[in-house]
This record gives structure tokens, sequence and C-alpha cells, in this order.
């Protein structure tokens, strides 16, 4: 039976703006108040997701979030119509309303953990949707998240779906994006190394100073539970707390794995040898370490240019490359230490570049746009098809966004009533172009 990763990238939504929301991400800070244009962000990450389907890779697509969240503006007290809400909030929250209205949810490394069913106790694809406590942009996601996975992975045979974790901080759970699994081959038995940046309910324990730990422990642990890992096919590594307070908010900003490959900064993690010597001890086969040398890629150049918030990806000829934003070619030190990388004798044999600017200038890498999910033949077959990226998903998608979206989009846009109209209508009829049936709250 055939094995492979799929990739599901998000699809950036009709209110992709650009507000600093996301303490600790220094790319969303910088370029926070800087006028969007979600029409060329949602066209430039369908354009690396169809150039990897044509590599051969499968490929899939996940819709995104309603924005403005205007069930969480009534909750926290606007009223009247929805018009007005949104006027109520711009002159008395603006904050709030930014909040509300972010097209985060593009960035599906954050959706959700996903165990594939060779390492699960049952033997079916695990899913857990991240509950993203730390960001309140975020964390207003994780329901519509859940109802989008069921909607794609609907077959109970083949897929468990889990609530997300409790809404505290000792559960801050970013998905993915802290999450990678090491493996032979993609239907293997695998090691899923959790990444974790504290441990929470341990007050002498050490964590970052400046930036805060989005990732627990605790979380972390819970979701093995809930997928059922065994401890020996599980790693539990802390990031190094120096480089998260440097502006590294997630592992996959300074580390990236596939197969049998682990492509990290030699800053990373704490306690980085211990760690890897237990990866030796329960992975069956080689695994290739490959450390970028702070000599060679600064963690500054790494966070600028999103290094290691590429994807790397199993090219069909059973070579692997890595996908990386034009931000990397354009950076003289990271674009020298990648030349050099595909001579070193290591599976990385080939580099392509992509332009994603519209979202690194949001703080958002390709690695951030997409979620894997390893899976046989049969699984695939049981996937919703209309989530399956062809020619004429492709096609429709991009038609489906040239009708929808707008080419400008500032903070004040925000408030303006049309663009909730704007956005639903464009949701509504994306769950008919991809057959998910009624996963938003406006549609019940």
């Amino acid at each position: 039976m055939k094995q492979f990763e799929a990739n599901f990238d998000g699809l950036v939504g009709p209110t992709h703006n650009y507000a600093g929301l996301s303490f600790g991400n220094v790319a969303s800070l910088n370029n926070a108040a800087q006028k969007s244009n979600p029409k060329a962000a949602a066209k430039q990450g369908l354009k690396k997701a169809k150039a990897l389907a044509d590599l051969g890779m499968v490929q899939g697509m996940l819709a995104p979030q309603e924005r403005p969240d205007i069930y969480t503006l009534r909750r926290i007290g606007f009223s009247g119509s929805d018009a007005q809400v949104l006027e109520q909030a711009y002159k008395q929250a603006p904050a709030l309303l930014n909040a509300c209205c972010s097209a985060s949810s593009m960035w599906t490394a954050n959706a959700a953990t996903i165990s594939p069913s060779a390492d699960t106790a049952d033997g079916k694809l695990h899913f857990t949707p991240a509950n993203l406590v730390d960001k309140l942009h975020r964390s207003i996601e994780p329901e519509t998240t859940g109802n989008i996975l069921k909607a794609i992975f609907n077959n109970e045979q083949y897929f468990s779906h889990h609530q997300h974790l409790p809404e505290h901080a000792s559960f801050g759970d970013e998905g993915a994006a802290n999450h990678t699994r090491l493996c032979q081959a993609y239907g293997d038995k695998g090691l899923e190394l959790f990444v974790y940046g504290q441990h929470a309910t341990n007050p002498d324990a050490i964590k970052p100073k400046r930036f805060p730990a989005r990732q627990t422990l605790e979380a972390s642990q819970a979701v093995a539970r809930l997928h059922g890992l065994d401890e020996s096919t599980t790693v539990f590594m802390q990031q190094n707390p120096d480089v998260i307070d440097q502006g590294v908010f997630h592992n996959d900003v300074i580390s990236v794995g596939n197969q049998n490959v682990l492509f990290y900064h030699e800053q990373a993690f704490l306690n980085t040898e211990s760690a890897f010597d237990e990866i030796r001890r329960k992975l069956d086969g080689d695994i290739h370490f490959v450390k970028v040398p702070t000599a060679q890629v600064g963690i500054l150049d790494a966070v600028k240019s999103y290094l290691f918030n590429t994807q790397i990806i199993t090219l069909p000829s059973g070579e692997m490359a890595i996908v990386a934003p034009t931000d990397c070619q354009e950076n003289p030190a990271v674009h020298a230490y990648l030349q050099e990388l595909v001579t070193l004798g290591t599976p990385i044999k080939e580099v392509k570049y992509f332009d994603v600017k519209q979202s690194m200038q949001n703080g958002g890498g390709p690695a951030c746009l997409r979620l894997r999910v390893a899976m046989n033949e049969q699984e695939l077959a049981a996937v919703n098809p209309g989530a399956l990226l062809t020619d004429e998903l492709f096609t429709s998608l991009n038609t489906w966004v040239d009708k929808h979206y707008r080419d400008e989009l500032s903070n004040a846009d925000l408030a303006d009533p049309q663009l909730l109209i704007e956005s639903r209508t464009a949701l509504d009829e994306l769950t008919q172009i991809m057959k998910l049936g009624s996963v938003y709250r406006f549609q019940k």
C-alpha cells in the first residue's frame, strides 16, 4: 500500500491584514499597520500549493475562518445590528476589533496536531485542534477549525477527532508548529517529537523571560495521550528559552523535520544531546541531524528569512527538497548556507524558492501555511475530494478569489460592514466549491 505525506495549506481569508497582533513574532510586530493585499496573499498561497501539487505531492486546502467574528464581539458586550457592532468596536476597542478580524487561520501549521495511523494505538489518524490560548485573535479559531477538519476527514473508520484542550495557559497548545514526526518511510511506525517552551505547572522550571512560551509540556503530553501514543514512540524536547526571547515563537521557526532528517539551528533546543540520544534509541534506522551553526546563520537572520520555516518534502524521485521563501534567497548569509547545504551529502538535494511575502510580512513562512498529514492510499480515498487540489479546483479557487477579495485593506476598513457581507458571501460559496457543508455559524 502506498504511503505519503499530504500537505493541507490554509486559504488566506478575505480579511488578511497587518495588525501586529502576535507579541513575540518579530515580523508581525514590525509590519503592523501596513496596508495589506488580501487578493495577492490568497493567490501567492494558492500558487505555492499548486506548484507542490505539480511536483507530484498530495496537496489539499483548508478553508479560512469567518471574519470579522461578530459573535465574539457580541459576547464581549457590543450590541445592535452587525454594522453597529463593528462601529462600536472600532471606536471603543479597536485592538479587539483587529483581533476579531484576523486571517491568521491561514497558518494551518497551528490548526491542529496530527498523528498518523501507523503510530496510534487504534490504527486511526488522530486530529486535535490547537486551542491557541496565548493570543486572543487565535483563541477564537478552534471550534471552526474542528468543524472544517471533520468536514474534510469525515470517515469514522479512518479518522478520529478530539476536542481542543482546556482553554487555560497550563495547556497552551499551538499545534503542529511545535510537533514533527521522524520515520524511515511515511507508513512506518514513527517517532513523534513534541517541542515545548515551558513546563507550566512547575514554577521552578526554566522558561523565557521576554516573550511567552506558547506551547507547554502539559499540552504536548495531553495530545500524546489523546492520540494513543506510547512512550516508545514519543520524545518531549524543550525549546531553548533564549531563542524564544529572540523572536522564535514556535519550534518551526528554528527547526523542521521530514522522514529521517531533522534540520535545526544549533541553538534550537535545551539539552540537545540528551534529547538526540533519546531519538537515536527510539527511532529505527538512520537519522540525519543537519545542524546549522550560529557562525554561518545567526538567530536574527534565521528569523528574518524564515530559514527553518521552510518545508522539507520528499519528491516522487525519493530525494528531498527544501521549499523556501524568496526572503531566504535575498538574505546573503542564508542563501550562501542553502547553496552549501545541497552539497553536504545529506538527503536534502535541492532548494525551491517561492514568493509568499504577504504571509511573511505578517509573520508566517511556507511551513506555517501547511498542515502535514501522513497517510496511506485507503485513508486518502476517504478524504473529502473537494478539499484536494486539482487543476480544476485551483482554477475555481483563483476565480473565487478574483470575485470576492479586495486588492487593499487597511485597519480602518475592518469596520466596514460591507466587508462582513463580502466575507460571508465568499465563504458560503467556498463551502459549496469544496463540498464542506455548513461549517460556519452564519450558515447554521
